[in-house]
């Protein structure tokens, strides 16, 4: 991998520098596991609540090789806060959904490895994956035993993103228990949440291991 080339953290980015480089070191590790290729996926951190304030990775930009500049601050409708920045990521709107209706959210985190995307399409006729009686599952914020039963929602991929952020907003919104810990969306990748970065991040471990046991126990037969 090229090396980052340095650059000045921009003033608008200052305050939430310690942010940045914690997106920045998320990048680095998702990259190295291959579940950031190219320029896929993309992360965001709550650095404000009233008003809501996010910090997004910007459009476009290798996750492996993050700069200092490649972050965009978005308010509650995605929209950029301050002027002359780079353009936010597609699915802004997603992550702006989960800060906004789940509680207690601090960070989003989207993948695109390779087991969410094969599975997220070998599933989507069942509209989601079971997951019980892994260990692993204790790894989920709450989850106090490997008897834990946890559905894994799949929506249909579309560039509408508007669109695809009110169907898991009103998928929560109506109380639907199975949406606890994130979600697939279908040929594409995952997105799950934390409190906070390290648990989000967490919750990234945890589900891409979750999906790899799948993924290899349908492979062996």
């Amino acid at each position: 991998m090229i090396p980052t080339p340095e650059v000045v953290l921009p003033a608008r980015l200052q305050p939430y520098a310690e942010h940045v480089e914690g997106l920045r070191r998320v990048g680095r590790i998702f990259w190295e596991r291959g579940w950031s290729l190219g320029t896929s996926s993309n992360y965001s951190v709550v650095v404000e609540r009233d008003p809501l304030l996010l910090l997004v990775t910007a459009s476009g930009k290798d996750k492996g090789q993050l700069r200092s500049d490649d972050f965009v601050l978005v308010g509650a409708s995605g929209e950029p806060s301050v002027l002359d920045q780079p353009k936010s990521s597609a699915e802004t709107l997603l992550h702006c959904m989960a800060a906004q209706q789940i509680p207690q959210v601090g960070a989003v985190l989207h993948t695109h490895s390779v087991w969410s995307t094969l599975l997220s399409q070998r599933f989507a006729a069942q509209g989601g994956i079971l997951f019980e009686g892994y260990e692993m599952l204790k790894g989920l914020s709450g989850v106090k035993t490997h008897e834990h039963r946890e559905w894994l929602p799949i929506f249909d991929n579309t560039q509408d993103i508007p669109q695809l952020a009110q169907q898991v907003a009103a998928a929560y919104a109506s109380g639907d228990s199975r949406l606890q810990h994130g979600y697939l969306i279908r040929g594409h990748g995952i997105y799950t949440w934390g409190k906070d970065l390290e648990e989000a991040y967490r919750h990234i471990e945890i589900w891409e291991f979750l999906l790899e046991c799948l993924g290899r126990q349908i492979s062996m037969g």
